[in-house]
This record gives structure tokens, sequence and C-alpha cells, in this order.
């Protein structure tokens, strides 16, 4: 590994003790152990406590792990330990490299309450958008990750590798009395399904075979009795033994005595243990839960579908009845294992992401602030221009649907507001409209979202945020199917006609009204005049209509378009002028702004530069000496759905 591709110190955080022996412990210790190796210094602490769902000694023990970590560290926070305390991580998360390895999501745990899968999902969400970025070790967790809010820009997958065995004794043959020897290794649990290839074997009992599980039953003492009730129910205690957790070296050992592997899960985030065995060169009968479905799609490997018992029966009376097929799956796992993934390459793709995450938090930093920075300056302003004659007109319109009077009887008003940044559209309009509300914030900035909803929560009003960059494409899966009012604030200019049309389209479905407010209108005259003002002011315009990621802008056009593509759709559409009027007493909003419209024209002309530095020196020391008045023309539109037909 390059020098320049080594991360720093890595701290990696685990629940409990770092040396249990089940596939998400291993995957940390031969990680850091691959990491160290490769020239890195990294290391593991456990924390005490009880985990995933924290109780207090967890809370302390997370908050005091970090406390004692020097500014800037790198952290990895295995999703365990992390999705139970947005709280702490939070807490931390501006001074610490944050980042999380996520396995799979708690909330996919088989055999927990509904009540707690949403807990688990909600702590975990708010968890990981406090994080620099999420390491999934499977691509099928990365994709879960789209239901947590997290982008796809910020997650990165490191899939597991395997130890190379040195051990090069030949395979223990099973006696012909006894037949194949079956192996399956995990942690008794209700999601590793043991009972169920008890079940199965049950139905196999006039076959020759015996069966080995290794793993450890003191994690769901409860489920472990199960499975020793059922194996004794069956009558196969003579045929399957439960050896408990194992070291790694009886572990190999068992690997290198069995015929087969069986993995029953129901859900798999990787699936580590069928690395494991091809890499020994066992074929393996294993589900397709989860990550399963493609991680385990690997020659040597024949699947069925998870939680069928009598798939199960099917594939392992295949194997024990036909000879020939087990042998014919046994040289495929042979092929196969000369092409299993090493802890190294594991080791490569998990500095790699550091470095991509280390890189991408300094871009999105630098952003961020500079946004936030440039919202907190115009928020007066905004606020100060917008139309109240079309808050009026929505008030109206609102109570109207309410037969005149709204009350607490009434379904909240749903608005879902786009391209929220840091709340200031929310915050004008919660006052000011005479409903109850609840509120969607969607921004592609989790950072400006987290600072919306820190602002929002004075107002007591139900808001959720969601990461989220809406497209032409996406537009009508990313809006909720129920939404009264669609409203964003200073955002249309920067969209392309196609944006505005999935807009207009989505809202027409949904029969929402439609607010967009502050948006550009082409025009802004600054007083004392000056010679070069057209110049700017035709640079800036032209600039306007760049791509700002999502489409050629339509720049001062959009309210004009967006009109008439609401019109088309049957709305009832009204613009009214909202124009901010800067004087002294907004100097760092006029200065921001002049200096953004020189950077944009500058960027259009570079043969003008002069001039337009010339006239920017002349406009600052005007505005210094408080003789510069700037009027900034925007346009306020409210749209309202045609009536439903009887």
């Amino acid at each position: 590994m390059p020098e320049s591709d080594k991360p720093g110190v890595l701290e990696f955080l685990v629940p409990g003790d770092p040396e249990q022996n089940t596939g998400g412990y291993r995957y940390v210790r031969k990680l850091v152990e691959a990491l160290c190796y490769a020239g890195c210094e990294a290391r593991v602490t456990g924390l005490v406590g009880q985990f995933p769902r924290p109780d207090r000694i967890a809370r302390t023990a997370m908050d005091e792990a970090l406390s004692r970590l020097p500014d800037g560290v790198s952290v990895i926070l295995d999703g365990l330990a992390m999705g139970g305390l947005p709280e702490i991580v939070e807490k931390h998360s501006r001074r610490l490299n944050l980042i999380a390895l996520v396995h799979h999501p708690l909330a996919d745990e088989t055999g927990i309450s509904e009540a707690d899968r949403q807990w688990f999902l909600d702590s975990e969400k708010r968890s990981l958008g406090f994080v620099k970025g999420v390491i999934t070790t499977s691509q099928h967790t990365a994709d879960r990750l789209a239901d947590y809010d997290v982008p796809a820009g910020a997650i990165r997958v490191a899939e597991p590798g395997v130890a190379r065995t040195q051990n090069l004794k030949s395979r223990i043959k099973s006696s012909e009395n006894n037949g194949p020897h079956i192996l399956c290794v995990a942690h008794l649990s209700p999601r590793k399904a043991q009972h169920q290839l008890v079940e199965a074997l049950e139905n196999l009992k006039a076959l020759p075979w015996r069966c080995t599980m290794a793993g450890s039953g003191s994690r769901d003492p409860e489920y472990s009795q199960q499975v020793r009730g059922a194996i004794a129910k069956a009558g196969l205690d003579d045929r399957v033994g439960l050896v408990g957790e194992v070291e790694e070296s009886g572990l190999a050992d068992l690997y290198r005595e069995a015929d087969f592997f069986v993995l029953p899960s129901l859900y798999e985030g990787y699936g580590m243990v069928i690395d494991e065995a091809l890499a020994e060169r066992l074929p393996v009968i294993s589900s397709d839960g989860g990550a399963l479905a493609n991680t385990s799609a690997k020659p040597g490997v024949v699947q069925y579908c998870a939680g069928d018992v009598r798939a199960l029966t099917a594939r392992l009376r295949s194997w024990l009845e036909h000879p020939n097929e087990l042998d014919h799956a046994r040289k495929l796992a042979a092929r196969e294992s000369r092409r299993i993934r090493s802890w190294a390459d594991t080791a490569i793709d998990f500095s790699e992401a550091l470095l991509y995450f280390n890189n991408l938090s300094a871009r999105l930093h630098q952003h961020s602030e500079f946004a936030s920075t440039w919202l907190a300056a115009r928020e007066a302003a905004d606020h100060r221009a917008r139309s109240k004659k079309l808050i009026d007109q929505l008030n109206q319109w609102f109570l109207d649907r309410y037969d005149g009077v709204a009350s607490e009887s009434h379904h909240p008003m749903r608005i879902v507001d786009i391209g929220t940044g840091r709340g200031s559209n929310a915050l004008y309009l919660v006052p000011a409209l005479q409903v109850p509300q609840t509120w969607l914030a969607l921004d592609q900035d989790s950072a400006l979202l987290r600072e919306a909803r820190q602002r929002v929560d004075s107002l007591d009003v139900p808001f959720e945020t969601r990461t989220a960059q809406l497209t032409p494409n996406n537009m009508a899966q990313q809006l909720p199917p129920e939404a009264d009012l669609i409203t964003a604030s200073a955002l249309i200019d920067l969209v392309s006609e196609s944006w505005l049309g999935a807009l207009a389209r989505s809202a027409a479905r949904r029969k929402s009204a439609i607010l967009i407010v502050l948006s550009y209108a082409g025009m802004f005259e600054l007083s004392p005049a000056h010679p070069d003002d057209e110049l700017v002011r035709t640079l800036v315009n032209q600039h306007q209509h760049g791509d700002k990621g999502i489409g050629a802008a339509l720049g001062p056009e959009a309210s004009t378009v967006l009109k008439d593509l609401l019109i088309a759709e049957g709305f009832r559409v009204e613009l009214d002028e909202s124009p901010w009027t800067l004087g002294s007493g907004d100097q760092t909003l006029a200065q921001m702004l002049m200096q953004g419209w020189i950077d944009a024209a500058t960027e259009q002309s570079p043969d003008d530069r002069n001039r337009l530095i010339q006239w920017l020196e002349t406009r600052n020391r005007q505005l210094s000496e408080g003789n510069l008045t700037v009027i900034v023309s925007h346009l306020d539109m409210l749209a309202l759905p045609p009536e439903a037909l009887p």
C-alpha cells in the first residue's frame, strides 16, 4: 500500500469483548491485523454495557471512550455499538473523524418486535446522519442504507476476506458407515435458523450422515435451549453435536474434517463463513437470505429460499443420496477457493474508503460552511421580502378546505420543503400558516439538514428531515405520496425545465398546493448607477443558465416556465414580486452578493476581469460609506391545484 494511501491512527470501537467469535467480530479483528501488517496503526477497544439497545453503562462507556481520544482521530464505530447512541455520536461528530462500519442494519434483525424494529430504524438513521462516511461489508447492505437517508456517495464497500490456511494436511475422510460430515458455523440465534437445519435433518434420519454445529450458545440462551430440545425430540442426540464457540485453530480442524457446509440463515449482511468454507474447499448449501442472494452465488454453492425447510431438505438429500453430485460440487469449491479474497484485499478497500471520505469530508465541509454562512446572511432580507398577499391566499385556501375553521380535529397540513438548507423557509412559514402542520425537509446536504432540525425544534412542530437529491427521474419516488403543500425558497432558478416539469406533474398527481418563493427574476439595480452595471448584470444572467448539477438551469426564466407548466396541469397560479432592498444595515449580505456576482461574471468573461474587479472595489467602498442601495428582483409564486372531480 503506498504511503500516501495509508490512514493515520485508527480506533475501532465494538460492543463487548472484541475476541468474540462471530462474523462481525472476526471481520474487525482480521481487518485490523491486515491494516497493521500493511503499516497502519489500528487497534480495537471493546465497550462494556448492553448493546445494541444500550443501557446506561453502555452510554457512559461510549461517551468516555470517545472523550479520551484527541481531536481529529479517525474512529471506526461498529454498527452494533453506535446505532443506538445517536446523541453520543452527535456530541463527538465535530471533533473526531467518525466512520460507521455497518454489517447489516439493526432493524433487519429477525425475531424482534415491531416496536423494537422501529426504534432501531429511527435511532440508527439518526446516528448515521452524524458520521462522515459509512463502510459496509456488502453491496446489499449499502443498498439497504437508502432507507436510512444515507447518500450513495457517502457509502463505500469493503467485503471481507479469508485467512489463507497454512495447514496442508489432507482432508480427513468420513467413514462410509457414518456418512458425510456436515458442518454449520454460526452462533445460535433465531436469525441463523439452526432449528430449521435440525428439522431438515430429522426428515433424513434414514440416510447416513453426522452434523456438527459450532457457535456460541450464550448469546441467546433461550434459543439455544430450543435447538437442544429440537435435537433431542428428533432423536438426533448421537448424530448432531453442538460444540459451542471454537477457537480459530479448532475451527480450521472442523473445516478439514467436514464434507460439506450448510448455512440456513434467514438473513446475512454478508455471510463470511461461506467464503471461509470455500477457502477450505468445502462445497456449501446456503440460503439466499439478505446479502447471501449475491455473496453466496458462487461455484461450489447451491442456494435455496431462506426459511423453506422443504427446499433445504431437498438440497441435503441430493448430496447425501448422490455422491457424484457432492463430488462435482467439491471440485467446483476447490477451484473457487483460489479466487476468494484475502484480508489484505479488504484492508486496501478499507484504506481507500477512508481516503475517499477524508477528501469528501473536506469538500462537503467547505461547501456546507459557505452555504450556511450565505443562507444565514440572507435570511433577514428573505423574510422582509416575502409576499404576504400570497401567504394570506394560501391560508384562505386551507381554511376553505376545513370549511372555514382549522382545528386539531383535522389532519395537519402536510408540508414538503425542497432544498431546505438551514430551515429558513420553515421558520417563516410555521407561524405564518394558521393550521396544524407536519414537515418533511429534503436537502442533499446532511449538515445543513442537521442545522435546520436544531433551529426548527424550538417551534414545536413535527419536522422530519431526509437527505436526498431530487432529479427529474426520481422526483415522483422521493416526494411522499400525500402532500398538501410543496414549497421551496431560492431554488427553481438553479434547476432545469425537465426538473420543473417533474415537479409540476408530481404536484398535480398529489393535488398539492405549491409555494415557491424568492426566485431570482433577472434584474438588480444599484444606486448610484455605475457605467458597468449593465455588463455585470448581463454576465450574471448568462452564468445563471449554467448546469448546476441537474441540467441547464433556467435562471431568471424559471418562474415563467413553471407557471406555464402548472397552468397546463390545471393549477391556478399567481405571481407576486418579493424584491430585496439592501442598504447600510445589510453590509454582510451585500458584500457576499456582489462578490458572488463578480465571481460568476469573471467566470463567464475572463477578459473583463480587471473592469469587474474595479467595479467591485467601487461598490464596496460606497457600501462601507453608507452610500449604496441594492435592489434585487425576486418573484414568489402560489399555485393552487384544480378542485377534485366529484
